[in-house]
Parts: structure tokens; C-alpha cells; sequence
């Protein structure tokens, strides 16, 4: 039975987000990312060593443009050959696994935590960390957001802007807010 804030955020139960623990593991997060965000193109090269060194496991491939956002990195998987392009943002409360040889276009947005619902609870910063999990082979156009929950399958296309709130089936195709399938040419 998880008891801290951090193996209630782990185990998907509500949790507090205004823990002592989990400031300080954003914090550390903060500092990696800074210095992602930070260093020349040519001693950054493709991720910056103390942002690679945060997230939970990452392909020695892997190429995340500046600037880029986490709040945990942690929770964070990347496959091989994954790209993500200037802006993008992961507010990874929850895990975020993505495939191989996936793509991102600029400010993509993924965001895991979900706010309570009872006003009361949601200023005391009780929130539940939902998983992401995105297959190989994805590409997410530029401003899309992908909630917490959701899993989109190999092969799926989400277009820019798209907000997706639900699954994405492999090979699909959908877009607009929220993001629908369409049949793609």
C-alpha cells in the first residue's frame, strides 16, 4: 500500500502535488532541463548529459531540440531514434513510454496529471497521474496535446493542433479538438 506522495503518484492513486519529495525531484528536473535548454547546440549535442542522465530510460539516439520541458523526467522512456522539436513539453506525473523512431513536432504538449474535480481538493493540490504510452513509428504534429491516459498505437498520425483525449488506434489518423479519426489518403 503505497504511503508517500510519490508511490501514490507511482501507483496512479490520488495524490498531493505540494510534497516536500516531489519539489524536490521537479527541482532536480528543473535544473537538468535548464542546462538542456542552455548549453551551446555543439556541447549540448543531441540532449544534454544531465537531462539524459534524469529520465528512466532513453536510446542513446534520441534527439530532443531546445528548448524543452519536464517536470519529473523520471517517468520518462524514449525509444530509439525519437525526435522532438523546439518547444515541447512533458508534465510527466505519470509514465510516458514512446516507441521507436517516433517524431514531434514544435510545442507538443503532453500532460499526465488530472486536476480533482471538488474545488476544495484541487487548491490543496490533490491530483491523479495518468500514463502515456505512444508506439513506434508515431508522428504528433506541431501544438497538438495528448492527455493523460491515452495510448496511441504504431504507425498513428495525429495532426497539429489535434487535442487528443482518447486512444488512438495503430495506423490512424485524426485531428482537430477533440481529435477525431479520419480516413487519410
Amino acid at each position: 500500500m503505497p504511503t508517500s506522495e510519490r508511490e501514490k503518484m507511482a501507483a496512479g492513486e490520488w495524490y498531493c502535488c505540494l510534497d516536500d519529495e516531489l519539489d524536490l525531484l521537479r527541482r532536480q528536473a528543473r535544473l537538468a532541463v535548464h542546462a538542456h535548454n542552455t548549453l551551446p547546440p555543439d556541447e549540448r549535442g543531441a540532449m544534454a548529459p544531465a537531462l539524459r542522465a534524469l529520465f528512466a530510460g532513453v536510446a542513446p539516439d534520441v534527439f530532443i531540440e531546445a528548448p524543452f520541458h519536464c517536470s519529473y523526467g523520471i517517468n520518462i522512456t524514449l525509444g530509439e531514434r525519437v525526435y522532438f522539436n523546439a518547444g515541447c513539453t512533458i508534465l510527466d506525473s505519470g509514465r510516458v513510454t514512446v516507441g521507436d523512431r517516433t517524431m514531434f513536432g514544435p510545442s507538443v504538449q503532453i500532460y499526465c496529471a488530472e486536476h480533482h474535480k471538488d474545488a476544495a481538493l484541487r487548491s490543496a493540490g490533490i491530483e491523479i497521474a495518468r500514463p502515456v504510452a505512444i508506439g513506434s513509428d508515431v508522428w504528433i504534429g506541431g501544438a497538438a496535446i495528448i492527455l493523460g491516459g491515452v495510448t496511441i498505437g504504431d504507425g498513428a498520425i495525429v495532426g497539429a493542433g489535434a487535442v487528443v483525449t482518447r486512444d488512438v488506434p495503430a495506423g490512424a489518423t485524426v485531428v482537430g479538438n477533440p481529435a477525431r479519426r479520419i480516413n487519410a489518403v
